[in-house]
C-alpha cells in the first residue's frame, strides 16, 4: 500500500490529526485497560512517524504500563492513540478519522481477555495476552 494521509479530530475538535497510515489494517485490543479507556475494545490503525497532531497543548499522556502510553484530549476525553514506548509505534484511534472507508479490521490482540458480550464478524489474525507481551513488553 502506498502511504495514505487521512484527517480527523477529537470530539471537541481541540486536537486535529493528519495521519499517515502505515497500513489499511485496523486492529482491536481487548485488554482490560483498553476496555476501561475506550468503553470497549480500542480499535486503532498503525501510523507512521510522519503523523502530525495539531493542538499538542490539548493532548495529555498517560503511561498506562511499562511499555505503552496513551494519549487523550484533556478537554473532551477522546482517546487519541496508544504509543509503544520502546520504539514509538503509534496506533491511532480509528474513531478520530473523518473517512474509514478503505480500512479493514484485520487484527485482534488480547483475544483471551475479550468479554463474551461481543464478537466481530470479520475473520482476523488473533493474538493472546502472552503472545502480545512476548512481542512488545520485552522490547
Amino acid at each position: 500500500m502506498s502511504q495514505k494521509t487521512k484527517s480527523g479530530h477529537c470530539l471537541c475538535g481541540a486536537v486535529k490529526v493528519s495521519a499517515v497510515l502505515a497500513s489499511n489494517d485496523a486492529g482491536a485490543c481487548h485488554c482490560k485497560m483498553c476496555q476501561r479507556w475506550a468503553a470497549g475494545p480500542f480499535v486503532s490503525i498503525p501510523c507512521t512517524p510522519e503523523t502530525v497532531f495539531d493542538g499538542q497543548d490539548a493532548i495529555t499522556l498517560y503511561p498506562s504500563s511499562d511499555w505503552i502510553e496513551r494519549g487523550f484530549c484533556k478537554h473532551c476525553g477522546s482517546p487519541l492513540f496508544a504509543r509503544v514506548k520502546s520504539d514509538g509505534s503509534l496506533y491511532l484511534s480509528v474513531g478520530l478519522l473523518d473517512d474509514t472507508e478503505e480500512l479493514t479490521l484485520a487484527n485482534e490482540i488480547f483475544i483471551d481477555k475479550k468479554p463474551a458480550l461481543y464478537s466481530f464478524a470479520e475473520k482476523t489474525n488473533q493474538m493472546t495476552e502472552a503472545e502480545v507481551m512476548a512481542m512488545y513488553a520485552s522490547s
